[in-house]
């Protein structure tokens, strides 16, 4: 009997002796377990983040291919337009090259077209001859000047060309000097185109016609006084429009 006592003694002991080690052991699974969680927790915390990251490198992602489509389609543009103003560029150079030419040929056309109007003048009917002579004077001044680009001279002339050419189809009053038996007068002009140049002194005592053929005015002897006078209120426009009755030389 002493003996199982002591036996149930020394279990007893021992069972008592097991319970701080269980409940050490109990603690040590409740500590791992926390720390189990809490690095879970850590875990999810950087899976979360590293989603968060993944999802802006991605939105950065699009936003770069989005950009460089863009910068795709602005290049093939551009290198259109370069091909564009590559060619632009060749047919700028050739029209310099026929501009070129064209003055060439254009610069002596014009230096003959005013030698031959001022020959014109020369011959012609001598109305207003030094309006017209001035104004040819002023184109070869024109020409000289370096200044003034070949377009601008050429449309010159033909301004020029085109004044003489209203000449022949107008009719004109104006007032001139001429020298009559010696002396100086003012007298009136009448142009009727280029058919009849007529004048007549102020006071309507004289007056003659251009001869072409004589190179000189030829005297009216009084003849046409009347008419004369008729036909310069019509051509000053101080009279209504009417059927003229002047002298025209023919072969005188």
């Amino acid at each position: 009997m002493k003996n199982y006592g002591l036996i149930v003694a020394l279990l007893g002991g021992a069972m008592c002796a097991s319970q701080p080690v269980l409940a050490q052991s109990l603690d040590n699974v409740t500590e791992v377990a926390q720390a189990a969680t809490s690095d879970g927790q850590a875990s999810q915390e950087r899976v979360d983040l590293l989603d968060d990251e993944t999802d802006e490198l991605t939105r950065t992602y699009r936003a770069a291919l989005k950009q460089l489509a863009s910068l795709r389609e602005y290049n093939a543009k551009l290198e259109n337009l370069i091909e564009a103003q590559k060619v632009e560029m060749v047919s700028i150079r050739q029209q310099i090259e026929d501009v070129t030419n064209v003055d060439r040929t254009i610069v002596p056309l014009m230096f003959r077209m005013i030698e031959s109007l001022e020959k014109f003048v020369e011959l012609d009917v001598p109305f207003l001859i030094d309006e017209r002579r001035s104004r040819v004077q002023n184109l070869r001044a024109l020409m000289d000047r370096s200044d003034a680009n070949p377009a601008e001279k050429y449309r010159k002339i033909l301004e020029a060309y085109e004044i003489e050419n209203e000449y022949g189809r107008t009719i004109e009053a104006y007032e001139g000097q001429m020298d009559i038996n010696g002396e100086e007068r003012t007298v009136a002009f009448l142009r009727i185109g280029r058919v009849a140049l007529i004048y007549q002194t102020l006071d309507a005592d004289e007056s003659g016609a251009w001869s072409q053929q004589a190179k000189g005015f030829v005297d009216l002897d009084g003849d046409f006084d009347s008419e004369l006078r008729a036909a310069l209120r019509i051509a000053k426009q101080q009279a209504a429009p009417d059927l003229l009755v002047v002298p025209v030389l023919v072969g005188q």
